[in-house]
């Protein structure tokens, strides 16, 4: 029985995410409740109902590039490198944290023997 190897460009993709959400959730609570007066309040929470979404894509994102990594399962690899994608369109103004996962894990995904 042949021992399948952990593909390096879903690590680093997995990686990177990781970092993204963690950097994500330090800074998203950090300025939650930060402002002075009511106005800027405001604002944090329509910027945070803004970014909800592609925080939460990301975050599955991470999940099945995780699955798709440590199960060697193409279909896990290729979910998660979709919905890196579909993060990128929901928030485009955070394309840069998102588009290097994306293509590594499109990249890893090709390169991932067929069961």
């Amino acid at each position: 029985m042949e021992k399948k190897k952990l593909s390096k460009l879903l690590l680093v993709s997995l990686i990177i995410g990781v970092a993204y959400l963690v950097y994500s959730i330090v800074y998203w609570t950090g300025t939650a409740g930060s402002g002075s007066d009511a106005a800027e309040q405001i604002g944090t929470g329509i910027a945070t109902a803004l970014v909800m979404p592609h925080l939460i894509c990301t975050a599955l994102a991470v999940l099945f590039n995780a699955l798709g990594l440590f199960m060697k399962k193409r279909g896990f690899a290729l979910t998660g490198a979709i919905l890196y994608t579909v993060a990128l369109v929901l928030f485009p103004m955070y394309f840069m944290f998102v588009i290097i996962e994306m293509i590594l894990s499109y990249i890893g995904f090709a390169k991932m023997k067929k069961d």
